[in-house]
């Protein structure tokens, strides 16, 4: 069998189980950082995509991540997305899905820019859609980027980012709940700052936090139990993975209060709570108590300590996991749909035997994971396995 032959096996082999996967066929870039326009057509399998710095590699699936709900892998104002010159920048890909194959655009226009609108407009088959939300119907998505090496040393709020992140996978509601938690505790910290004591304006927004906050911690609670037991399977099929397990806990009141209390007690309760402290929250100039105070603490279970006391090699073997297992129980759930894996600069921390098990991992799980490095012999344990794409200097394909 000749060469070509065999990469036409392979691609015909990875469309036909393609199936209910999430995969990118055609994807076109206009004016999109770096990007004058690209345009490119792939098959199911993973995508390799190598080339010097300032290549555009990171761009082209921050791209990529546009095509799913929110702002995108550098959460970054969308008017900055834009090449240098240009007011407005576009993303047009033709997705296969579990209902069917769906082109989906998406961009900021100039006239966006010029009215200091940041929305970005979203497109399904040609229809204006009104907001990002929708394309959770179509698109999922799971990303792990160089930015969140730092992830178990850093801040509680990068932690709390990476969990909501995961739960939008599971319920597209939970941004929604987030966004009228945090504009009511918005509104209570002004009307805190300004000196008002009208009890009625304050109660009722205390009772919107903590209807919302609680449902909040809920969903976090679920998706921690959920991903854990995900964690154990995982363990217990393979004793001796390359990346280990991790212990999973949330620490916040209103976590550790749902798991003895019916919800509708722990609401009354942060209600009560919340009218009175507001003199304390008043001179802090914020609200103390509430779901934006939780943690996710993160172990390392086959050394029972944690990540935050292991070594930068352990911490990006465990995070990797952390994130294969997030995709195997978005799979599981959406009944073998793989999730997108967008896989920044994956190889530039695992040796030659970790690589190939993450390789192995993903052909497993069935994804269309997208991996950007500047060395192409990083990736040479997938084999025919992936298709690669090399960016020249200024983002050109090669």
């Amino acid at each position: 069998m000749t060469t070509h032959e065999g990469m036409a096996e392979v691609s015909g082999m990875a469309a036909a189980s393609a199936g209910a996967r999430v995969w990118v066929e055609r994807l076109t870039l206009t004016d999109f950082r770096n990007h004058a326009r690209l345009s490119h057509t792939f098959d199911a399998r993973p995508v390799v995509l190598t080339g010097p710095n300032g290549a555009g590699k990171t761009n082209l699936i921050e791209a990529i991540s546009l095509l799913a709900p929110g702002q995108g892998l550098r959460r970054a104002p969308y008017p900055e997305i834009a090449r240098r010159g240009a007011d407005a920048w576009a993303v047009a890909a033709r997705v296969h899905t579990p209902i069917g194959p769906v082109d989906i655009g998406t961009g900021l226009t100039g006239a966006s820019t010029a009215s200091n609108r940041a929305g970005r407009t979203v497109r399904i088959d040609g229809e204006a859609q009104s907001g990002s939300g929708i394309l959770a119907e179509y698109v999922e998505m799971v990303w792990l980027t160089p930015a969140m090496d730092g992830l178990f040393t850093g801040a509680g709020g990068d932690r709390r980012r990476f969990l909501d992140r995961m739960i939008l996978c599971f319920d597209p509601g939970y941004r929604t709940r987030v966004n009228h938690f945090e504009r009511a505790m918005a509104q209570r910290n002004r009307l805190l700052e300004e000196g008002v004591r009208d009890n009625a304006r304050l109660e009722g927004l205390e009772i919107v936090m903590a209807e919302t906050g609680v449902a909040m911690a809920a969903a976090r609670a679920q998706t921690v139990a959920a991903l854990a037991t995900m964690i154990e399977a995982r363990r217990d099929r393979t004793t001796a993975s390359a990346f280990p397990w991790a212990k999973l806990e949330l620490e916040g009141e209103l976590e550790a209060a749902l798991a003895v209390r019916a919800a509708v007690e722990v609401e009354d309760a942060y209600a009560r709570t919340l009218a009175s402290v507001r003199e304390r929250d008043r001179a802090a100039g914020r609200a103390l108590d509430g779901p934006h105070r939780s943690d996710l603490v993160v172990g390392h279970g086959p050394k029972d300590a944690p990540a935050r006391q292991c070594s930068t090699g352990e911490q990006k073997a465990l995070l990797v996991g952390l994130i294969l297992a997030h995709a195997e129980l978005m799979a599981e759930r959406r009944r073998g749909a793989a999730p997108i894996l967008l896989l920044d600069e994956i190889a530039a921390h695992l040796d030659a035997a970790r690589r190939a098990a993450l390789f192995d991992e993903i052909i497993a799980i069935g994804t269309q994971a997208w991996m950007t490095g500047t060395d192409l012999e990083a990736f040479s344990a997938l084999g025919e396995r992936a298709q690669r794409l090399t960016l020249g200097e200024y983002g050109t394909p090669q």
